[in-house]
């Protein structure tokens, strides 16, 4: 367990799962979502720093870090539960959510399916769920088959190389994302991911069932420049008028940064953050 000054960690029991969340500040709540092969180390110096002004909330999701789950297997929906069975033990009505990457999967969810429980979302590097999916996304999802079809043990350090971080991560960052990989289920659970929680996901955004849905959590969805294909050109250009889907969504740039943002340019991702929620109220 990397420990970050600040941060404190306990484990929540519920049906099922006991899940691993690291906490800082006192305020009104954040809950960071996490993206793959990530744990909730990776909003160390965003959620270090939103710690100033708010609660944040970093668990680790099911397949991911410490949390340990009863089963091996991941629906489509389950994470979206998980993470109501965490806020209902932690006695949380509403928050705000930050996701990136899988994290942006579970907080979709969790805004058109629960909007009463979140007060407002920021998204990061992946496109609102009502873009149309078009051929020009395909090498978004390169890595895909690496994790669908994953065998135990196989390395999967290759994603925090460039064209996926702008300069490969130092060779100790790299290793403590991975190091949870070392114990059997969280390393089995790599295919389970992207068979149920991916996925399941993948028909519907095909189907463009986001498209007969809105969104009514105010949301900003966050792109690096060098996030090719999913520029915030790109994802302009094929959104078109969000106002159709959505109540109140924006779209922001980060530049200097590709996928994986928060390693690429922290201290933008976290003003972005700051800002919205912000003006937000």
């Amino acid at each position: 367990m990397p420990e970050v000054a600040g941060f404190t960690h306990e484990f929540v029991d519920t049906p099922g799962l006991r899940t691993h969340v690291a906490q800082a500040g006192e305020g009104d709540p954040v809950l960071m979502l996490h993206g793959f092969p990530q744990h909730w180390w990776e909003w160390r110096a965003i959620g270090g720093a939103l710690a100033d002004s708010y609660r944040v909330i970093c668990p680790d999701l099911r397949g991911s870090g410490w949390t340990r789950a009863a089963s091996p297997q991941i629906s489509h929906d389950a994470i979206r539960g998980d993470m109501i069975g965490l806020l209902d033990a932690l006695g949380i009505d509403r928050v705000r959510i930050v996701a990136h990457d899988m994290g942006a999967v579970v907080a979709s969810h969790l805004a058109y399916q629960h909007p009463d429980r979140v007060h407002a979302m920021v998204v990061l590097a992946v496109p609102p769920p009502f873009m149309p999916v078009t051929v020009g996304m395909m090498p978004a999802f390169r890595h895909m088959p690496r994790f669908r079809f994953h065998r135990r043990g196989a390395s999967l350090a290759f994603i925090f190389r460039p064209p996926y971080v702008v300069s490969e991560l130092p060779p100790d960052v790299v290793a403590t994302y991975l190091a949870p990989l070392g114990r059997p289920e969280v390393d089995a659970a790599v295919r389970e991911v992207y068979r149920g929680l991916v996925g399941g996901e993948v028909p519907r955004l095909m189907s463009g069932a986001y498209r007969r849905q809105r969104l009514h959590v105010p949301s900003l969805y966050a792109f690096g420049e060098q996030d090719r294909p999913l520029t915030p050109d790109f994802v302009r250009r094929h959104c078109g008028d969000t106002s159709r889907f959505a109540d109140r969504l924006e779209i922001a740039a980060v530049p200097d940064a590709a996928h994986f943002m928060t390693e690429d340019a922290p201290e933008v991702v976290e003003a972005l953050v700051r800002d919205f929620f912000d003006r937000v109220g």
